[in-house]
């Protein structure tokens, strides 16, 4: 799927909408600094004897680029601009103080030779690869402990070519987990932005142990049945701000995970503080956001607004489970458009995939203090599924100002929740039927919730 038809979806996406477009403003959540500037050194990747053919490999060129940067990264760090073409290239890794930056019409193309894409240990919050034990792939582009890095440019273009490695996921002859597209691992200070990703083997963009993270004015486009192809995922990482993204994909449009059972619960790092603002999508087999399955660090502090979901199996979801640990507590979600979606609001307390066969039964997730707020929805089929866990209910489960046209004759199903509701349509169920009052216990909005910074030299590059 090239650039110009990745456009198309947009567009059509924004007329299926109608009067319910995105409405993109000028406000961002994203908070500037006065740090920074435009970066002082600039090479091109053709410099390193890169060729943009489509069918040249470029790993060593790619590779060799990052070597010579590491010389500026004490003096103020330096771009590597990609120009117009088609690069292809198996996995590389970044440095810090980079700027990588694409023209708009140039493509980086991942390889479809498995060998290009390395093998590496797996993540010690997941134990294992996510799909299969032992190692998993690396991704594309990969940055371990850097700090000041920018992927960016003029809307050019990130393609996997991932439909190689699906086929590979549904024959059943990988031998190990398949690659993110975009992978920061222990990093800070990153922005991605301006960018369109196409087709990626696995998920997408997969900001890890990560913090002070921008993802602004990028494109997600995988098919609709590609297995996986999670849009962003914040995994134990804090101060994460996603806005002003288009994503269509087979799997969470933006999943915030922590970790997987006793891997998650012992390596105890939260996601905390992800902001989440103007994000339009659909995926017709999971949901627009998504809180777990994995979240045993814990998940709180999560605030999203500004959301339109369509053609999509689920609109908001928190997923878990027996084993799980950790907490997802403190989420306020406010201002979502739904249509044409199956289930509106899903918790799911029995989302039941393990690492192995170690994990404790008995390590129950605690879910509760999450505020949804202001949705509207139309052509919704069910308007919640909230199931918690017997003997561990899901509390404070607030909802206010919902208004769905639902098709179904049981709009509600609840088990093992509590919480409050008011001026919801149609009626929710009895667990929830309490109104809202000021001393109740739902999550209201904090103020100590952080903006995240970004450096001004990358202000200019927005599109939107």
């Amino acid at each position: 799927m090239g650039t110009t038809l990745a456009m198309v979806i947009v567009a059509l996406a924004l007329l299926f909408l109608g009067e319910h477009s995105l409405a993109i403003r000028s406000g961002s959540l994203c908070k500037t600094t006065s740090s920074g500037g435009e970066r002082p050194h600039t090479v091109t990747i053709t410099e390193f004897g890169a060729v943009g053919d489509g069918v040249t490999l470029n790993t060593i060129a790619f590779i060799n680029a990052m070597y010579y940067l590491t010389s500026f990264e004490d003096k103020g760090g330096a771009k590597l601009f990609i120009p117009a073409g088609k690069w292809l290239t198996g996995s590389f890794i970044l440095v810090s103080h980079i700027t990588l930056w694409l023209d708009k019409d140039a493509v980086i193309l991942g390889s479809t030779i498995s060998d290009d894409w390395p093998v590496i240990e797996p993540l010690p919050s997941y134990g294992r690869g996510r799909e299969l034990p032992g190692g998993r792939h690396r991704s594309l582009i990969i940055g371990y402990n850097v700090t000041d890095v920018v992927i960016t440019g003029d809307n050019g273009t990130i393609d996997g070519q991932g439909s190689v490695w699906w086929n590979w996921f549904h024959g059943g002859t990988l031998n190990y987990t398949r690659p993110h597209m975009v992978e920061l691992i222990d990093s800070k200070d990153v922005l991605i932005s301006n960018l369109t990703f196409l087709n990626s083997p696995f998920w997408n963009i997969h900001p890890v142990y990560c913090s002070q993270v921008v993802i602004q004015n990028v494109t997600i486009i995988a098919p609709l049945d590609s297995p996986n192809t999670d849009g962003i995922d914040p995994d134990s990482s804090n101060n994460v701000c996603i806005e002003d993204c288009y994503i269509r994909t087979g799997d969470d449009l933006v999943a915030i995970k922590s970790g997987w059972d006793q891997y998650g619960i012992s390596f105890a790092h939260p996601s905390t503080n992800i902001t989440i603002h103007r994000l339009i999508g659909e995926t017709n087999v999971s949901a627009g956001i998504a809180i777990g399955s994995e979240m045993s660090g814990g998940v709180s502090e999560v605030y999203a607004e500004d959301i339109q979901i369509f053609n999509s199996k689920r609109g908001i979801a928190v997923k878990t489970s027996p084993g799980r640990g950790g907490y997802v507590k403190a989420v306020y979600i406010s201002g979502v458009i739904l249509k044409n979606v199956q289930i509106a609001i899903e918790f799911n307390g029995q989302y039941g995939e393990h690492p192995d066969e170690t994990y404790d039964p008995h390590a129950l997730p605690r879910i509760l203090k999450v505020t949804i707020h202001n949705v509207t929805g139309d052509n919704v089929t069910v308007a919640g599924h909230l199931e918690g866990i017997k003997g561990d209910d899901f509390l404070n489960i607030c909802l206010s100002d919902i208004n769905l046209r639902v098709t179904s004759r049981s709009p509600w199903t609840c088990s093992y929740v509590g919480g409050f509701s008011d001026f919801v349509s149609p009626d929710t169920c009895r667990p929830l039927k309490r109104k809202i009052y000021p001393e109740s216990h739902c999550y209201n909005l904090s103020s100590n919730l952080q903006s995240v910074a970004i450096p001004n030299r990358i202000t200019r590059w927005r599109s939107w």
